[in-house]
């Protein structure tokens, strides 16, 4: 029996998993059409279908998009991200929250709402759309160093605690980064990755 069955939009986010999680035995299903589907809003017919397939998957899930978390957490799957708005909410507000993709932008912010309670987490948004054609692309390097430059401009002009990248894509800026920022910039796969395996290590 698998550990967790992992629901991608897109292929690079398997690889990544097999990387964070090799002890774990993983089953990934790869569905890009469910995001390009979703940027017009999740239809009756996606969503039955999205929830469906996860009903149907192999031991605990987890969805690592955005756009569809919330019709895959209604199903019983765990977001992505849920760890890592617990994180920031840990560390608390002022927080700016990263994004590339409009449709992830609603549904970050009510998770992260979520995350924070009554506490008021101060929140800014920053939309690196144009960017998001270099990891349509395959452009990973350039991709991350863009949104890297450009998240370390917003940290300098601005007062925040620290900064939630709304996407899973998105990881590599932090990465970019590294210690150079003043404040947290936090990435969702590595902290779910670190959910699953004290999940795992729970259930034995």
């Amino acid at each position: 029996m698998v550990a967790y069955s992992l629901f991608h939009t897109a292929e690079i986010h398997a690889r990544t998993f097999d990387r964070l999680s090799p002890d774990l035995r993983l089953a990934h299903v790869v569905r890009p059409d469910w995001l390009a589907r979703a940027q017009g809003g999740i239809d009756i017919t996606l969503r039955a279908e999205i929830q469906e397939a996860i009903r149907a998957a192999d031991g605990p899930v987890l969805c690592s998009c955005t756009t569809i978390g919330e019709v895959a957490e209604a199903a019983g799957a765990v977001r992505i991200d849920w760890p890592m708005m617990l994180k920031a909410a840990r560390i608390g507000g002022p927080v700016l929250l990263v994004y590339c993709l409009e449709s992830t932008a609603v549904p970050s912010e009510a998770l992260l709402q979520r995350a924070f309670g009554k506490n008021d987490l101060q929140l800014s948004h920053l939309s690196l759309k144009q960017h998001w054609p270099l990891f349509e692309s395959g452009d990973m390097a350039r991709f991350a160093a863009a949104l890297a430059e450009d998240i370390a401009q917003a940290v300098a002009t601005g007062d925040f605690a620290c900064v939630v990248l709304a996407q899973a894509s998105m990881a590599g800026a932090a990465d970019a980064l590294g210690g150079k920022c003043p404040v947290p910039v936090l990435a969702s796969p590595a902290l779910a990755a670190a959910f699953m395996e004290k999940q795992s290590d729970q259930s034995r």
